[in-house]
């Protein structure tokens, strides 16, 4: 059984409020799981001490069993401490202009 720890929507409409869950990959996002490990709040100002709730052991003992994590909770436990933060990914070239317009550049230059 594939475990993820990831987030679990609940609240009401735009009004979101996420449990933060060890669930079987497999699961609906808000259906079963296996067992609660915090909370995100995220219309709580970004400094709020409530925003991001941890129980950092039972997020630990999990982690050692081998449990995945989801890249939003992993932002959340790398500011925890609990886990090196996930790497950032580098930018593409997508926003650089195509190759006979760099051509055209050159040519134009010089």
């Amino acid at each position: 059984m594939a475990v993820k720890i990831r987030l679990a929507r609940a609240g009401a409409k735009k009004r979101p409020y996420y449990h933060i869950v060890a669930a079987d990959s497999r699961a609906p996002r808000d259906g079963r799981f296996i067992e609660k490990l915090g909370t995100y709040n995220p219309m709580l100002p970004q400094d709020h001490a409530d925003r991001v709730r941890l129980q950092p052991e039972k997020i630990k003992a999990w982690l050692e069993r081998g449990a995945q994590v989801t890249d939003r909770v992993a932002r959340f436990l790398a500011k925890a401490g609990l886990i090196p933060p996930p790497p950032r990914p580098t930018q593409t070239k997508q926003h650089l202009p195509k190759k006979k317009a760099q051509e055209r550049a050159a040519a134009a230059a010089g």
